[in-house]
């Protein structure tokens, strides 16, 4: 889904750009207005979140995220491996447990291994995100409001309303 961020220095743009938007019949699946850190978060039509709530601006967020969606897969498929590899093995490591119980035994060490590499995969993998992200979080620093547009897939933004509220930057993230 397209997801644009805007840049822009005052909360009173953000409030008039949605409204416009709406006014025009712009539909928008998510809204997220970020506050700066010492602006009071919930003054006005739109309740203004911190950027470490909003999964797209928060790496770590989005680094979780994808931790669990690979553990889904890794750890079935460690399992199946783990039991496999202890039934193809001569090895007795754990024959005290029976030939079922070192089949299950094996498997859950390979599900433990699963879950393990989930977390190096998902730490290793950047976000194709990354550099605008880290971009925003910077702006973020410097007492800029953010707001997060996100529409419907093919739809874009009227970027003549958009450039009314002159935003000081642009941020386009990658279709999530």
């Amino acid at each position: 889904m397209p997801v644009c961020v805007l840049v822009l220095s005052q909360r009173d743009a953000a409030e008039n750009l949605v409204a416009s938007l709406r006014e025009a019949g712009t539909h928008l699946l998510r809204v997220a207005l970020v506050a700066p850190d010492d602006e009071p978060a919930s003054s006005g039509e739109l309740t203004a979140e911190r950027i470490d709530e909003v999964d797209l601006l928060n790496p770590s967020l989005t680094r979780t995220k994808r931790q669990r969606s690979m553990s889904r897969w890794l750890m079935p498929f460690g399992f199946l491996a783990g039991a496999t590899f202890t039934q193809i093995t001569t090895l007795d490591t754990f024959a005290r447990f029976g030939t079922l119980g070192e089949m299950v035994l094996g498997g859950l060490l390979g599900l433990g291994s699963g879950l393990m590499g989930s977390y190096a995969a998902a730490a290793s993998v950047p976000s194709d995100n990354d550099d605008g992200v880290r971009i925003l979080r910077n702006r973020h620093k410097e007492n800029a409001w953010l707001l997060l547009l996100e529409t419907r897939p093919g739809v874009e933004l009227p970027w003549t309303l958009v450039q009314k509220v002159r935003p000081q930057q642009v941020v386009r993230l990658s279709d999530v």
